[in-house]
């Protein structure tokens, strides 16, 4: 059989494009996963190129390598904060783009840019003094230090253009645009490993740059993705229009409260590995496994959130709620769905994933830890698609207060395991799963039955 078109899309917002004539309206199985689809692609992308990254760096060392990751583990934290610049933009444009208000969605672009840019630049400046304090916090000392500090002073380089990026992508997966994030990419991500291997290693009159290399290879990508990506963005969107001081002021407040949130996000997290490593190596060992797997099934998930965003801004735009609740539906269907397959096949390669990934001494605690997080998966499902809904109403924060009950709950239930204990892990995983069923509890209510002043409720 072959895959489902996506939905066309306007080359401008000013040619006409009536909710009730959308795609949805007439397969809206078909569109949620036309659109989904790209941007699970695009998402895998990173950790693909990151991979590449790291199979280069291996062959300099163990040392360029354990920099490397020092590196990448603090920029991906810090970057991650800023993702509230995508996540505004699309909402804005998804909205105005629904409503048919193309001078709308001109100025939430152009805000945002503005916006990233200053954020971006100011980053890399405030960042330079405190990059020997950062990696020294990661543990990192003597060639080491070196390494990693070298790295990340390139890459602060390329921060505006990574934030230039995140809002450019928002804005063109706000028209419903997710081919072309994908297609830049791919291509960045290509273009990154061609440098890698080419300035890591040297050739003819190209210096080796070892660890500076992997750096410099990146950064000039994303420069260059970040120009195709503002490019792409205006031929869809048209000419930028003015900032406004209202605009930038309404997309801060969007990201106080979702900054506030993935900070939230990230403490639980912090917690839990912290838990989980004070009940000692194996079960730290283990705990790691299972995380890394379950971070690779978030992408799947956060593919369903991005593309209800997109939809239910659209129609919210256009005044059609009714059509936007059909997107939560359709939106959470599909995610249980993709979370059972997830979940089985979760608990069906156990024991190749514990080959694989976990020493022989952390297995036993690897076992039932691992079967809770599979069978969380459809909760993690729903967790992650009503995010996705909630962004798309403008309903940061009611996400902000659901996070901070969720963590501030999970934080008391971490703090009374007993570390010391045989199924400590497996009680980690168990308050996780809690953690994230509380998310999706607050995720799901806000839509049915619309607790509260919830923009979704059935008038």
């Amino acid at each position: 059989m072959s895959a489902p078109s996506a939905p066309r899309t306007p080359s401008t917002l000013d040619e006409r494009n009536d909710a009730d004539e959308h795609a949805f309206v007439r397969h809206p199985h078909r569109t949620m996963l036309a659109l989904s689809f790209p941007v699970l692609l695009s998402l895998i992308a990173e950790p693909l190129t990151g991979l590449a990254d790291t199979a280069f760096v291996a062959r300099l060392g163990a040392t360029p390598l354990a920099a490397l990751g020092v590196a990448t583990v603090l920029l991906s934290s810090i970057f991650w904060v800023f993702n509230f610049l995508g996540i505004g933009t699309q909402t804005a444009v998804a909205r105005a783009h629904g409503g048919r208000q193309p001078r709308d969605a001109a100025e939430a672009i152009a805000t945002a840019l503005l916006t990233a840019l200053v954020l971006g630049t100011t980053l890399a400046i405030v960042a330079w003094p405190f990059l020997d304090a950062l990696v020294q916090f990661m543990g990192a000392g003597g060639e080491l230090r070196a390494d990693a500090i070298a790295y990340l002073r390139i890459r602060f380089l390329g921060a505006p253009a990574v934030l230039v990026t995140i809002v450019a992508f928002g804005a063109l997966r706000g028209v419903q645009d997710m081919r072309t994030p994908l297609r830049i990419a791919v291509a960045v991500n290509v273009a990154n490993v061609i440098l890698d291997a080419l300035l890591i290693f040297g050739a003819g009159p190209v210096p080796a740059l070892g660890v500076a290399g992997a750096a410099w290879a990146t950064t000039v990508s994303q420069v260059a993705g970040a120009v195709w990506a503002v490019l792409a963005a205006r031929r869809v969107l048209g000419p930028l229009a003015r900032v406004r001081l209202r605009g930038v002021l309404a997309l801060l407040v969007v990201g106080r409260d979702l900054v506030l949130r993935t900070g939230l996000l990230l403490l639980f997290v912090l917690l839990a590995t912290r838990a989980a490593t004070l009940a000692g190596p194996d079960s730290g060992a283990a705990h790691q496994a299972i995380r890394q797997v379950w971070m690779l099934t978030a992408l799947v998930l956060d593919a369903y959130a991005a593309t209800a965003q997109t939809l239910v801004g659209y129609f919210l735009g256009a005044r059609r709620t009714a059509l936007a609740r059909r997107v939560a539906a359709v939106g959470c269907r599909w995610g249980v769905a993709t979370g059972v397959l997830l979940a089985v096949a979760m608990l069906a390669s156990r024991e190749q994933v514990a080959w694989l990934l976990v020493p022989t001494a952390a297995q036993a605690a690897f076992a039932s830890a691992w079967t809770v997080a599979a069978l969380a998966q459809p909760l993690n499902a729903l967790s992650f698609v009503t995010d996705g809904v909630h962004w798309g109403t403008g309903d940061f924060r009611w996400l902000r207060n659901a996070m901070l009950l969720a963590t501030a709950s999970g934080a008391v239930a971490l703090a009374m395991i007993d570390v010391h204990g045989a199924r400590a892990l497996l009680d980690v995983w168990l308050v996780t799963a809690a953690w994230i069923a509380i998310r999706a509890a607050f995720g799901i209510v806000r839509v049915w039955p619309g607790v509260g002043s919830a923009p979704l409720a059935r008038f």
